[in-house]
């Protein structure tokens, strides 16, 4: 097996579900790991991850947030959201209702430099486009987060440049529908 195969298989083998209220005290457990919390800000509490993504569960039409399965074993945290009126500061001027936004992080930092993340990223973005309205997909790591930038690109986004978010500083990235 070439390692185009091999890449190819790798992706294949994971799926994602949607997240459910029996999965916050799992999500509660990974969002206080150190290689999240570097990135996405100080651990939250149990009832703030209840509050957050409890409303996303039960309304799904901003964000759709997803557990990322590895051979159907939960592996870490995916969500897209429609960009366009998104609130809070975020993507004001898009005005394409087709564009998403996507965030994730890896479960276990063991897992980390694998090529596990580039792989999941590629599957979650193979089915995003499986939506003929979606037109493009974006991210916005961090301009520092190295690890993160090369994996998106491995995974077929560009960097367009750096932006401010509500957040701060963060790269926006891009994948067109064509890649």
């Amino acid at each position: 097996m070439d390692k185009a195969d091999a890449e190819a298989s790798l992706v294949q083998r994971f799926s994602f579900r949607p997240l459910q209220m029996a999965d916050l005290p799992m999500l509660h457990e990974w969002v206080a790991r150190p290689h999240w919390t570097e990135w996405w800000g100080p651990a939250p509490t149990m009832a703030e991850v209840e509050a957050e993504y409890g409303a996303w569960i039960n309304d799904t039409t901003q964000v759709q947030p997803h557990i990322a399965l590895l051979d159907d074993q939960p592996f870490g945290y995916i969500q897209s959201y429609v960009a366009m009126g998104s609130g809070g500061g975020w993507w004001e001027e898009e005005t394409d209702p087709g564009v998403r936004g996507i965030d994730q992080s890896i479960a276990d930092a063991a897992q980390l430099g694998r090529g596990l993340g580039t792989a999941m990223v590629k599957a979650w973005v193979a089915k995003l486009f499986t939506d003929p309205k979606v037109t493009r997909i974006q991210t916005d790591p961090d301009p520092r987060n190295a690890r993160a930038i090369r994996c998106y690109e491995k995974a077929g986004f560009r960097a367009v440049g750096e932006v401010q978010t509500p957040d701060g500083a963060a790269l926006l990235m891009v994948c067109e529908r064509w890649r």
